[in-house]
């Protein structure tokens, strides 16, 4: 009889630590992708096998997302992550990217307790316009610029996740008007930029080394 309710006990201590762990989703770009781990139909950058001419990432375990996952102890709620998404609208050779824009697929990201953006660097890359900054009432157009984009993206995440921990991961050798102005919105929503540093890349992706280099930086900043 003690034996059983020892058993019972255990097994109830174990199930609520279970409930305790916390559950992060992604939104992100080609960074955060891995074939057969973000939604069917969004664009890959991380393939399996491997393509050696772009990157030496070969197993899920190296990506960023997965060790922050892992050594955390936390759970994977979902990665919504597009390779060659941008925050706005705008995207490469002035195409319309409101398709697969940060805006777009944040309503896809589930239920998390933690939720990370990591994006801006295709904003970056592709040469959107900055634009002013603006903090409500929206128009469509301004949606094609960076800055009105990240405040209704950020807005928006708070508003649709409200009890979740939100970060904004930063990419280095951006331009210096995108990283001024994240820091700049950022603060205004009172959401911590992790804005990395020293990140090994291969075609201006991180490989294994920057993989490793990203998740630590992460971890540090939500322990």
């Amino acid at each position: 009889m003690k034996r059983s309710i020892f058993l019972f006990a255990l097994l109830l201590s174990l199930t609520a630590v279970a409930q305790q762990r916390l559950r992060i989703s992604i939104l992100g770009d080609s960074y955060s992708t891995y074939q057969n781990y973000i939604p069917e139909g969004n664009a890959i950058w991380y393939f399996e096998p491997m393509d050696a001419r772009n990157t030496d990432v070969n197993d899920v375990r190296q990506t960023w997302w997965w060790q922050v996952v892992k050594e955390g102890g936390y759970l994977l709620e979902k990665n919504e992550s597009y390779s060659g998404a941008t925050i706005g609208y705008t995207g490469y050779n002035d195409e319309d990217y409101s398709d697969r824009s940060f805006i777009t697929r944040l309503p896809r990201v589930g239920s998390p307790d933690i939720l990370l953006i990591f994006g801006n660097t295709n904003d970056s890359w592709c040469g959107a316009k900055v634009g002013e900054y603006i903090y409500k009432d929206w128009k469509r157009v301004d949606l094609y610029t960076y800055r009105p984009a990240l405040a209704k993206l950020l807005n928006d995440a708070q508003s649709r996740y409200p009890n979740a921990r939100i970060y904004f991961i930063q990419n280095t050798e951006l331009r210096k008007e995108i990283t001024e102005s994240t820091a700049v919105i950022c603060k205004h929503y009172g959401i911590p930029v992790i804005q990395l540093k020293d990140i090994e890349k291969k075609s201006g992706h991180p490989n294994q080394k920057g993989m490793k280099a990203i998740s630590e930086q992460v971890l540090g900043a939500l322990r």
